[in-house]
This record gives C-alpha cells, structure tokens and sequence, in this order.
C-alpha cells in the first residue's frame, strides 16, 4: 500500500461543448450497442494542460459529472493548436446526454452543446456502459 491510495484525486470543474462527429454516427447505424459505437462516443476532450492538472494520461478513465448525472469515460487530448484549458469537448450521444441539464430557463430546451461538470481521474474504474445510462 502507498501513501497516494489516501490522496483524492485533483478535480476540476469544465465547461463542456458537444459536437456531432460524422465516424460517431456512422458507427451508432451499424450498432448503437457496439463497441465501435462506444469506443466513439464514451470520450471528453481535454487539453494538455487540463490532463496535466488531473494527474493523468491520455487513454486513461475519468469521472465526468454534475448535478444531472455521472459517467465514466475515457479521456483524450483534444488534437487543437489552440489551447483551450478550462473547456472540453464530447462528442454527442448517451454520455454527454446524461449530463445534459434539464433546466431549460423558459424555452423547453435543454442546454446540449454548453454546460459545466466536474473532472477528476478514475484509477482502474470502467467506462460506463451504454446500458447502465438508459
């Protein structure tokens, strides 16, 4: 047993954008079940330095959640030039859907492409599978 197994690990608080990703969605019409479909959708997109900060790397699991819902999903640097620390990105689907706010403030919308949740490491936790969301 090593010391670190006490420590929390470091969390931070993001503003999430959604994005729709054509391979995403080409890969729910063959199977929205699949692997492929999974392995496409249950991501976040962060940036270097936001991997840095949550003490871990790339491929590795984190806990995404807020108020409206928790999944685990594997994170990924998100491949832009410009940094972009404070913000991430996941891709449209069951994951993101689940953290969706249904506060809609009057219009009947919820708030899909921009909200904020909490990010921290998930050591050895599995990704959250499409099942346990629905």
């Amino acid at each position: 047993m090593g010391f670190g197994q006490f420590l929390a690990s470091p969390e931070l608080k993001l503003k999430v954008i959604t994005y729709r990703d054509v391979f995403q969605d080409s890969a729910k019409e063959s199977s929205r079940f699949g692997e492929e479909y999974e392995r496409l959708s249950a991501i976040i997109r962060l940036d270097p330095k936001d991997i840095s900060k949550l003490a871990i790397k790339e491929g590795e699991t984190v806990i995404v959640k807020n108020n409206f819902g928790k999944v685990v999903v594997k994170a990924q640097k998100s491949g832009y030039e410009q940094p972009h620390t404070g913000i991430a990105y996941m891709v449209n689907g069951p994951w993101s859907n689940a953290l969706v706010p249904d506060e809609t403030n009057g219009t009947g919308v919820p708030k899909f492409k921009n909200f904020e949740a909490s990010v921290q490491g998930a050591k050895d936790e599995k990704i959250t599978g499409i099942k346990e969301i629905f």
